[in-house]
């Protein structure tokens, strides 16, 4: 059976991402800094299995909506020290945003614990295929479901495919976003205020009300916040907003699923190297994207994704719902 089977979906997210490059060209177009270079020199703080990249970074930048495969360097998102134990073994998951970024990194994990993967996504394919090409390398299955989850219409079909073509589902992870950065409150538009609510809000609150027609007793939903949600941002007004309602939206949730035994949560990262950000900042800027943190670089997607693991498997998580969790490089706001 084809994965494209919905070519209208298709159609309504090439015509979502060309109106999220006309939001961004004008305020690129607009913004004229001085850079400066970073002037701490201390080391980036390496705790992990392997070292992970440090600023500064190539200076980049990218077309929304983004794409991994441009991204220097590489985001490392196939976690090769982490063994899986079963976790989801038998699971179903639909995971928006699942062809780069920390989606991916989700989708390789939740595979590798036992999981088949549906990939929604926007209109970027060939990230997507590689997605589907790494779940299949842990032996899972997995089908690609393009579209514009705040299409209403999209989150209908991509749970009614996941179930028809997998079998069933057991866990919707929210996690596709939009994200664009003003420097003056003036250039904040309508147009881009709406599209960044239609997607980080609507969407999540569509995809998780056709999800929680099909999710059995006993599965979860797994939101993507964000720091700027705990802690807000100057430039990214908007998006903080969205994101500071998905933290409420995560908490509201989960205590009207406790009923149907349907866990709620959410993760909070900061700053992570994914093409999110050079679809958002100039170059200089991504140059030095994460050095402010006290760590001094961004995470690495794969090191954000074992906490989607930890809070979508029974086995972990069964007592854990409407909790928000923070993973932003050791900053306590101090």
């Amino acid at each position: 059976m084809s994965d494209v089977e919905t070519p209208e979906f298709e159609s309504a997210a090439h015509r979502t991402s060309q109106a999220e490059r006309d939001i961004q060209a004008p305020l690129d177009a607009k913004e004229k800094r001085s850079f400066k270079e970073n002037e701490d020199a201390k080391p980036a703080m390496q705790a992990g299995a392997r070292p992970y990249p440090a600023p500064p970074f190539p200076e980049q930048h990218q077309l929304k909506p983004g794409l991994e495969a441009a991204l220097d360097p590489a985001p490392m998102y196939d976690a090769p020290f982490y063994n899986g134990s079963g976790k989801l073994e038998g699971k179903v998951a639909l995971i928006t945003g699942a062809d780069s970024g920390i989606g991916r990194a989700v989708a390789v994990l939740f595979a590798r614990e036992g999981a088949d993967v549906a990939i929604g996504y926007l209109d970027e394919d060939e990230d997507a295929e590689l997605t589907r090409m790494a779940v299949e390398q842990e032996g899972r299955r997995a089908i690609l479901v393009p579209g514009d989850v705040a299409d209403p219409a999209y989150a209908k079909a991509a749970v009614a495919r996941t179930v028809a073509e997998l079998g069933k589902l057991d866990i919707l992870v929210n996690n596709a976003a939009f994200q664009e950065h003003v420097l003056d409150f003036e250039d904040l538009t309508e147009e881009h205020f709406d599209r960044t609510l239609k997607t980080n809000l609507y969407g999540y609150f569509h995809m998780a009300q056709a999800a929680v027609k099909v999710i059995p007793p006993g599965g979860a939903i797994v939101n993507t916040g964000s720091v700027t949600g705990l802690l807000g941002n100057k430039d990214l007004l908007d998006y903080s907003m969205t994101k500071g309602g998905i933290h409420a939206f995560t908490r509201s949730l989960a205590t009207h699923l406790i009923d149907k035994g349907i866990r709620v949560n959410a993760v909070a990262p900061g700053p992570v190297w994914t093409p999110l950000n050079p679809a958002d900042k100039l170059g200089p800027d991504v140059a030095q994207f994460g050095g402010k943190t006290p760590m001094k670089r961004p995470a690495q997607p794969e090191e954000i994704a074992p906490a989607y693991v930890f809070l979508a498997s029974p086995q972990t998580s069964s007592y854990i719902t409407g909790e928000v969790l923070p993973i932003i490089g050791g900053y306590t706001g101090g």
